[in-house]
């Protein structure tokens, strides 16, 4: 930068001039570089071309979920006149809606399956992810804006601005422009400037896709912007970050192998290595022995075969009793169903139970990787992008808490059927019409609201963010002032 295109820092308005001199002396450089044009043509051809191809495979996928889903309803409206209880076991699928966001931040859900098989007596976990279903290179991650963003621009940014002022201060020019008179803040306000505008560039195909679903949805408008605003803070962070480190070293390879030290350190081992830490912390069952559990519980229950069982037992007292019969065979109602009616309600509560309590623990792991979003932004930022798309754990927890109480629904109405509808004697030989069943209501699922969203998940996320971006002010005020005292 020439010296002598300076003009002259005196009040506020020679101040925002000098930094406004800077702001383009620097915006000029990074112009006149191939290095950084080249590095930012790639990084903007990448966040296109996953805008694109996470979009399209979104859609196809939302499009395929929607056409099963229907064939599904087909199907069960197909089924003839049979027992009730033969429809408790013909089982019925649901599937996972997706969100308008969820091309921008696939988050867990290529892990952990979409569709879930609901019948009578059991529970199904949800199956047929993506990841189940892919070759290997799935688990490498997947190419979507969030990654683009989230990953690769953090290190773009440093390798264009490692040098920013490092660089000036090995040419010698940077004493020159302090003993002229350069104020250091305005030197840093034009320099912090000028990078965070190229780094919001470099976001700007993904903000503007956001934008155009914002548009174009309004039902999740207020999550697009919610995300706008993240990922603006986050790449604004980092280039304030890259600067800083510019100004704090001497030399701009020094700078550089801290920047890259940093962006491995806080985006790539550290969201990798928590994860395992936290599991080392909060033990899991695995699936099997969950399965195990939940059988053994269930039958400690009570056995609804056996005449002897202490609770069906004193069920059938109360029952008697309730209708003033001294055998089941004079009840206006079938007996049968009643019991079935019982074992479900029983079953059912074990089932919601032991879901509540591998959610708790999974919960206690997500604290775990939380409480490192301090030294991680990038965490904060994921949590923010999964709550926001949709794609998180917990909307992921809610489908199966909701396909869980839906299919408890369906099958005591099922049940109810075989209580009024289907006589006691003669039971396993009846059949009832098949409207009944076909008027049944359909699953729909509620996305978790966007008040929840923001409470639980952005705005911690965001404080993360702002205090990130708070601390690098300050660390910008303070070398600043040390730039004036000591230029070299």
């Amino acid at each position: 930068m020439n010296a002598a295109v300076l003009p002259r820092a005196a009040g506020g308005a020679g101040f925002a001039s000098v930094a406004w001199t800077v702001w383009r002396a620097e915006w000029r450089a990074l112009r006149r570089s191939a290095v950084a044009v080249t590095a930012g043509l790639l990084l903007l051809a990448l966040t296109l071309v996953a805008t694109f191809v996470s979009h399209e495979q979104m859609r196809a996928v939302e499009a395929e979920r929607a056409h099963l889903q229907h064939e599904a309803d087909e199907q069960w409206n197909a089924q003839p006149d049979r027992h009730p209880h033969r429809v408790v076991h013909y089982g019925h699928y649901i599937f996972r809606p997706v969100s308008p966001l969820a091309f921008f931040d696939f988050g867990v859900d290529p892990y952990t399956g979409h569709t879930l098989y609901l019948e009578g007596h059991r529970q199904n976990s949800a199956n047929f992810s993506e990841a189940g279903q892919s070759s290997v290179l799935l688990r490498f991650g997947q190419l979507t804006p969030a990654f683009v963003v989230q990953t690769l621009a953090p290190l773009v940014i440093a390798f264009l601005a490692f040098g920013s002022v490092a660089r000036e201060r090995e040419r010698g020019q940077l004493r020159l422009l302090v003993a002229q008179g350069l104020p250091g803040t305005a030197l840093l306000a034009g320099k912090l400037a000028s990078h965070a505008a190229v780094a919001l560039l470099l976001a700007a195909p993904a903000l503007a896709a956001l934008a155009t679903i914002a548009a174009l949805e309004s039902a999740v408008r207020g999550h697009a912007l919610w995300m706008m605003a993240g990922y603006a803070a986050y790449v604004v962070l980092w280039a304030l970050a890259a600067v800083l480190v510019s100004t704090a070293v001497p030399r701009a390879r020094d700078a550089l192998l801290a920047l890259v030290g940093a962006w491995i350190v806080t985006v790539i081992l550290l969201p990798r290595v928590l994860p395992d830490v936290a599991a080392s912390q909060v033990a899991r069952p695995t699936r099997i022995e969950t399965e195990v559990a939940i059988h053994r519980e269930a039958a400690a229950l009570g056995d609804s075969h056996d005449p002897n069982d202490p609770h069906f037992a004193e069920f059938r007292r109360k029952v008697l009793a309730k209708y003033g019969v001294a055998r089941v065979e004079d009840l206006p109602v079938n007996y049968g169903g009643l019991v079935i009616e019982e074992g479900e309600r029983l079953t059912s509560a074990l089932f919601v139970r032991h879901m509540h309590e591998e959610f708790a623990r999974q919960d206690a792991q997500a604290g775990i990787v939380a409480a490192a979003q301090l030294a991680s932004p990038v965490l904060a930022l994921r949590r923010l992008s999964n709550a926001l798309a949709g794609s998180d754990r917990a909307s992921h927890e809610r489908f199966l808490l909701e396909g869980e109480a839906y299919r408890y629904r369906m099958v005591q109405a099922l049940n109810r059927l075989h209580v009024n509808e289907v006589r006691y004697q003669g039971d396993r030989d009846q059949r009832i019409g098949s409207h009944f069943w076909r008027e049944l209501p359909r699953f729909k699922h509620e996305p978790i609201g966007l008040p929840t969203i923001v409470e639980r998940q952005v705005r911690p996320a965001l404080a993360v963010l702002a205090l990130w971006l708070a601390a690098l002010v300050g660390g910008a005020w303070w070398l600043a002032r040390r730039l004036e005292r000591a230029p070299r």
